[in-house]
Protein backbone atom coordinates (compact mmCIF):
# COMPACT_ATOMS: atom_id res chain seq x y z
CA UNK A 1 0.00 0.00 0.00
CA UNK A 2 2.82 2.40 0.88
CA UNK A 3 4.35 1.68 -2.52
CA UNK A 4 1.19 2.82 -4.35
CA UNK A 5 0.94 5.93 -2.20
CA UNK A 6 4.54 6.78 -3.04
CA UNK A 7 3.85 6.44 -6.80
CA UNK A 8 0.69 8.49 -6.41
CA UNK A 9 2.66 11.34 -4.80
CA UNK A 10 5.32 11.18 -7.53
CA UNK A 11 2.62 11.27 -10.21
CA UNK A 12 0.84 14.16 -8.54
CA UNK A 13 4.11 16.11 -8.23
CA UNK A 14 4.94 15.39 -11.87
CA UNK A 15 1.48 16.58 -12.97
CA UNK A 16 1.76 19.76 -10.87
CA UNK A 17 5.14 20.57 -12.46
CA UNK A 18 3.77 20.06 -15.98
CA UNK A 19 0.86 22.41 -15.26
CA UNK A 20 3.18 24.99 -13.69
CA UNK A 21 5.53 24.99 -16.71
CA UNK A 22 2.61 25.10 -19.14
CA UNK A 23 1.14 28.15 -17.42
CA UNK A 24 4.54 29.88 -17.32
CA UNK A 25 5.06 29.19 -21.04
CA UNK A 26 1.62 30.50 -22.02
CA UNK A 27 2.00 33.68 -19.95
CA UNK A 28 5.47 34.53 -21.21
CA UNK A 29 5.03 33.68 -24.92
CA UNK A 30 4.33 36.57 -27.29
CA UNK A 31 1.80 35.96 -30.02
CA UNK A 32 3.42 35.13 -33.30
CA UNK A 33 3.73 37.93 -35.80
CA UNK A 34 2.40 36.95 -39.22
CA UNK A 35 5.30 36.94 -41.67
CA UNK A 36 4.88 37.81 -45.36
CA UNK A 37 4.59 34.86 -47.71
CA UNK A 38 3.53 34.50 -51.31
CA UNK A 39 0.25 32.86 -50.29
CA UNK A 40 -1.12 36.05 -48.71
CA UNK A 41 -3.19 38.09 -51.17
CA UNK A 42 -2.98 41.92 -51.31
CA UNK A 43 -6.39 42.47 -49.66
CA UNK A 44 -5.31 40.16 -46.82
CA UNK A 45 -2.13 42.19 -46.29
CA UNK A 46 -4.16 45.37 -45.73
CA UNK A 47 -6.61 43.47 -43.54
CA UNK A 48 -3.80 41.98 -41.39
CA UNK A 49 -2.26 45.42 -40.92
CA UNK A 50 -5.53 47.16 -40.05
CA UNK A 51 -6.70 44.48 -37.62
CA UNK A 52 -3.34 44.68 -35.88
CA UNK A 53 -3.45 48.47 -35.64
CA UNK A 54 -7.04 48.31 -34.38
CA UNK A 55 -5.78 46.27 -31.41
CA UNK A 56 -2.35 47.86 -31.31
CA UNK A 57 -1.39 46.99 -27.74
CA UNK A 58 -2.58 43.37 -27.79
CA UNK A 59 -0.92 41.09 -26.84
CA UNK A 60 1.90 43.55 -26.02
CA UNK A 61 2.56 47.29 -26.41
CA UNK A 62 2.77 48.31 -30.09
CA UNK A 63 2.22 44.74 -31.34
CA UNK A 64 0.03 46.19 -34.12
CA UNK A 65 2.77 48.53 -35.28
CA UNK A 66 5.28 45.67 -35.29
CA UNK A 67 2.88 43.53 -37.34
CA UNK A 68 2.34 46.38 -39.80
CA UNK A 69 6.12 46.81 -40.10
CA UNK A 70 6.47 43.16 -41.15
CA UNK A 71 4.44 43.89 -44.31
CA UNK A 72 6.17 47.16 -45.19
CA UNK A 73 8.00 47.01 -48.51
CA UNK A 74 11.81 47.30 -48.14
CA UNK A 75 11.76 50.53 -50.19
CA UNK A 76 9.15 51.92 -47.80
CA UNK A 77 11.22 50.82 -44.78
CA UNK A 78 14.16 52.90 -46.07
CA UNK A 79 12.08 56.05 -45.51
CA UNK A 80 10.01 55.07 -42.48
CA UNK A 81 12.44 52.89 -40.53
CA UNK A 82 13.97 51.53 -38.47
CA UNK A 83 11.11 50.05 -36.40
CA UNK A 84 11.52 52.53 -33.52
CA UNK A 85 11.22 55.45 -35.96
CA UNK A 86 8.16 53.77 -37.54
CA UNK A 87 6.54 53.53 -34.09
CA UNK A 88 7.07 57.28 -33.62
CA UNK A 89 5.65 57.98 -37.09
CA UNK A 90 2.47 56.01 -36.45
CA UNK A 91 2.04 57.53 -32.99
CA UNK A 92 2.38 61.04 -34.43
CA UNK A 93 -0.38 63.45 -35.39
CA UNK A 94 -0.71 62.25 -39.00
CA UNK A 95 -1.37 58.56 -38.34
CA UNK A 96 -2.36 58.19 -34.67
CA UNK A 97 -6.02 57.67 -35.63
CA UNK A 98 -5.00 54.26 -37.00
CA UNK A 99 -3.96 53.09 -33.54
CA UNK A 100 -6.75 51.44 -31.55
CA UNK A 101 -9.37 52.65 -34.04
CA UNK A 102 -12.99 51.57 -33.62
CA UNK A 103 -13.67 50.24 -37.10
CA UNK A 104 -12.34 50.17 -40.65
CA UNK A 105 -13.58 49.50 -44.15
CA UNK A 106 -11.44 48.40 -47.10
CA UNK A 107 -12.55 48.99 -50.69
CA UNK A 108 -10.53 47.72 -53.65
CA UNK A 109 -9.85 50.54 -56.10
CA UNK A 110 -7.64 48.77 -58.64
CA UNK A 111 -5.61 45.56 -58.79
CA UNK A 112 -3.11 44.38 -61.40
CA UNK A 113 -0.70 41.44 -61.36
CA UNK A 114 1.85 43.46 -59.41
CA UNK A 115 0.03 46.34 -57.69
CA UNK A 116 -3.15 46.88 -55.71
CA UNK A 117 -4.76 50.07 -54.44
CA UNK A 118 -7.36 50.32 -51.70
CA UNK A 119 -9.45 53.06 -50.19
CA UNK A 120 -9.44 52.58 -46.44
CA UNK A 121 -11.89 54.36 -44.16
CA UNK A 122 -11.13 54.45 -40.45
CA UNK A 123 -13.43 55.35 -37.57
CA UNK A 124 -10.98 56.69 -35.01
CA UNK A 125 -11.27 56.64 -31.24
CA UNK A 126 -12.50 60.24 -31.36
CA UNK A 127 -15.50 59.10 -33.48
CA UNK A 128 -14.12 60.86 -36.57
CA UNK A 129 -13.81 59.23 -39.98
CA UNK A 130 -10.60 59.33 -42.02
CA UNK A 131 -9.85 58.10 -45.50
CA UNK A 132 -6.50 56.70 -46.70
CA UNK A 133 -5.14 55.34 -49.96
CA UNK A 134 -3.27 52.09 -49.24
CA UNK A 135 -0.92 50.77 -51.94
CA UNK A 136 0.40 47.20 -51.92
CA UNK A 137 2.89 45.82 -54.44
CA UNK A 138 4.29 42.39 -55.24
CA UNK A 139 7.98 42.16 -54.38
CA UNK A 140 9.87 41.11 -57.51
CA UNK A 141 13.48 40.68 -56.32
CA UNK A 142 14.84 37.20 -55.55
CA UNK A 143 15.00 36.33 -51.88
CA UNK A 144 12.66 35.38 -49.04
CA UNK A 145 10.16 38.15 -49.94
CA UNK A 146 9.92 37.27 -53.66
CA UNK A 147 6.29 37.35 -54.84
CA UNK A 148 5.04 38.62 -51.45
CA UNK A 149 2.57 41.50 -51.38
CA UNK A 150 3.96 44.38 -49.30
CA UNK A 151 2.75 47.89 -48.49
CA UNK A 152 4.58 50.55 -50.48
CA UNK A 153 2.56 53.61 -49.51
CA UNK A 154 -0.17 54.90 -47.24
CA UNK A 155 -1.46 58.38 -47.99
CA UNK A 156 -1.94 61.16 -45.50
CA UNK A 157 -5.42 60.91 -43.95
CA UNK A 158 -8.34 62.89 -45.33
CA UNK A 159 -10.76 63.85 -42.57
CA UNK A 160 -14.36 62.95 -43.39
CA UNK A 161 -15.80 64.51 -40.25
CA UNK A 162 -17.57 63.20 -37.18
CA UNK A 163 -19.77 60.12 -36.93
CA UNK A 164 -22.01 61.93 -34.45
Amino acid sequence: MKKYFKFFLYGLTYLALIILFAVMFIVTTRADVVKPNNGIEPYQVVKIQLRSLKNNDEPFKNAGIEQTWEFAHPNNKKYTGPLEKFKILLSGESYKMLLNHIDHNIIEVKTTDSKAAYEVTILGEGKNYYKFRWIVEKYEIDGPLKDCWLTTAVSQPVSLGSSI
